[in-house]
C-alpha cells in the first residue's frame, strides 16, 4: 500500500516518491510512428479547413497532417514552426479541445476529432530530436531590436526578427527564460524540462542574446531601450497578482496559485514540496485547475476549487474541469469568499452563495465554511508598473492591429497587451506578427 501522510497542516512527503512520479507523468503521452500514421489517416484534409481558422497562429493543419501521413514528419514540423516557432509547447498546452479540435469535421460528425495536438507534438518532437533547426538567418540588416520578456510572445518575436537578419537582445527578469511555459504550466503538461530544451533549440538560429535578471524599472528603462535600439518589443506578461481584498489574506499558508505552480515547476524533488491536507483554491481559470489538480497529485486529501459564478462561466475549458473532477478535486460554483478564518494560521475559508440577478452577480446572505489549512488565490493577474509613455486599455498596454503601442518605435504582445486572450498560442502569434511589422518598419516598407 502506498504511503499516505494525513498529518494536519501543510507538510511535505504526503505520498511516496514512486506514487508522486506516477502522478506527474505526461498527461498526453507521445505517439509512436505507427500511432501517428493511424491518427493522421483519420484527417479528411478539408479544403478551407475549419481547424486552420480556429488556430490563432493559422497553421496549415491539413498540410502538416498529410506530411505525417506520407512519412515526412520533419517537413510537417517545418510547416508548423513556420507559423508557430513554439509549436512543440503549444502541442502540449494549447486547449485544442476549444480551438482546432472543437471544429474538426470528425468532431462534428462523430464526436471524436483528429488528435491535432498530439500529431503536432509528434512532428515537432521528431524534428527537435534530430538536433536540426529548419530556418536560417537572412543576411544581417545592421538593425538591433530590444525584446523585454523571454516568454512566448518575446521569444516568438525574437526568433522571427533574428531569422530576418536583425540582432536581438532579450531582457528577462527571471534567471531562466520561457515565461509561463517554464513557470506557469502544470508539471504534468510539460515534462522532462521541455521548456528549456525548446528554448535552447529556438536560440540555435543565432542572433539572439538573453540578458537575465533585468526588467523595466530594474536594470533597464524605456528611454534607454529606445535610445540604444532601433525598435522595442514588450512581452513581459503580467507580473502582479490580484488580491482578495479582505481581512485574513495575510495569514500563514495563504498564497498565490501562480507561486505554487512556479515552485512546483522548479522543484527537483516533488516530494519535498509542502502541501495542505485540506486545500481550497479560489478561481475558475486554468491556473485554478492547475493548482488544484497538482495539490491533489502531491497528496492533499481534500481539494476544493470555488468559483463565484456558474460552472459554464469558468474560463477553464470543459476538458480541464473534467480532468480536475477525475483527479478527485471538488468544484463548487456560485460562491464567493467573505472570510479567511484562523488565528495566525489558516483554519478555514467562509463563502457566501451567489446568483445572477438581472445580469449582475449578487452575493446572498447564506454562508458556509470550508475547513482548510492551505489556500491558493487564482483570481487573475495584472500588469505591473509601466512607463508613462504607454497608453493602457482595460489594464493592459494598448496596441493596434500591428501590435504597435502609443509610444514611437515600441510594440507589445502577449498577456501584457490588449486585444488577445491569455493563451500561449495567441502570445506566439502576436509576437510573430509584431516582428513582421517591426521588420517592415525598419526596412522602410511602412
Amino acid at each position: 500500500m502506498a504511503h499516505i501522510n494525513r498529518e494536519n497542516g501543510v507538510a511535505a512527503g504526503r505520498l511516496d516518491p514512486t506514487q508522486v512520479a506516477d502522478n506527474f507523468t505526461d498527461l498526453h503521452p507521445e505517439y509512436d510512428g505507427h500511432e501517428a500514421l493511424v491518427a493522421a489517416d483519420r484527417c479528411y484534409f478539408c479544403h478551407d479547413a475549419p481547424c486552420m481558422t480556429a488556430c490563432p497562429t493559422s497553421i496549415d493543419i491539413p498540410l502538416f497532417i498529410r506530411q505525417i501521413a506520407t512519412g515526412t514528419p520533419e517537413a510537417a514540423a517545418k510547416t508548423i514552426l513556420n507559423q508557430n516557432i513554439l509549436g512543440g509547447m503549444c502541442a502540449r498546452v494549447c486547449p485544442t479541445e476549444t480551438l482546432c479540435e472543437e471544429v474538426c469535421v470528425r468532431e462534428t460528425a462523430e464526436g471524436k476529432p483528429v488528435e491535432i495536438g498530439r500529431l503536432q507534438r509528434y512532428a515537432t518532437d521528431t524534428l527537435m530530436a534530430s538536433n536540426t533547426h529548419p530556418f536560417t538567418r537572412a543576411d544581417k540588416t545592421g538593425k538591433s531590436v530590444a525584446v523585454v520578456g523571454a516568454g512566448p510572445a518575446g521569444l516568438s518575436c525574437a526568433h522571427r526578427l533574428a531569422m530576418l537578419g536583425h540582432d536581438v537582445v532579450v531582457f528577462e527578469a527571471r534567471a531562466k527564460g520561457g515565461g509561463l511555459n517554464e513557470f506557469g504550466i502544470a508539471a504534468y503538461k510539460s515534462t522532462n524540462d521541455f521548456a528549456q530544451r525548446e528554448l535552447d533549440w529556438l536560440l540555435s538560429i543565432g542572433g539572439i542574446e538573453i540578458r537575465y535578471g533585468q526588467s523595466l524599472g530594474d536594470g533597464i528603462t524605456m528611454g534607454a531601450l529606445q535610445s540604444d535600439f532601433d525598435a522595442v518589443f514588450l512581452g513581459m506578461g503580467l507580473s502582479a497578482v490580484n488580491a482578495l481584498g479582505m481581512d485574513g489574506e495575510d495569514k500563514d499558508n495563504v498564497s498565490d496559485a501562480v507561486d505554487f505552480i512556479a515552485d512546483l515547476r522548479q522543484a527537483s524533488d516533488l516530494t519535498t514540496l509542502p502541501v495542505g491536507r485540506r486545500v481550497v483554491v479560489i478561481g475558475g481559470g486554468m491556473t485554478a485547475i492547475d493548482a488544484g489538480v497538482q495539490a491533489k497529485l502531491l497528496g492533499a486529501e481534500d481539494v476544493t476549487i470555488v468559483y463565484r459564478r456558474g460552472q459554464e462561466a469558468m474560463a477553464a475549458s470543459t476538458f480541464e474541469q473534467e480532468l480536475a473532477l477525475q483527479k478527485g478535486v471538488t468544484l463548487i460554483c456560485n460562491a464567493t469568499p467573505v472570510g479567511v478564518e484562523g488565528n495566525g494560521s489558516l483554519t478555514g475559508v467562509t463563502f457566501a452563495y451567489t446568483e445572477t440577478q438581472n445580469g449582475k452577480l449578487v452575493t446572498l446572505d447564506e454562508t458556509f465554511t470550508l475547513p482548510a489549512d492551505q489556500l491558493f488565490k487564482a483570481i487573475g493577474q495584472k500588469l505591473g508598473d509601466t512607463p508613462d509613455a504607454l497608453t493602457l486599455e482595460g489594464g493592459k498596454i494598448k496596441v493596434d492591429d500591428a501590435q504597435r503601442t502609443s509610444a514611437g518605435g515600441v510594440w507589445a504582445g502577449g498577456d501584457c497587451a490588449s486585444g488577445g486572450d491569455d493563451l500561449t498560442v495567441t502570445a506566439v502569434a502576436e509576437g510573430r506578427d509584431a516582428a513582421m511589422d517591426i521588420h517592415a518598419t525598419l526596412m522602410g516598407a511602412s
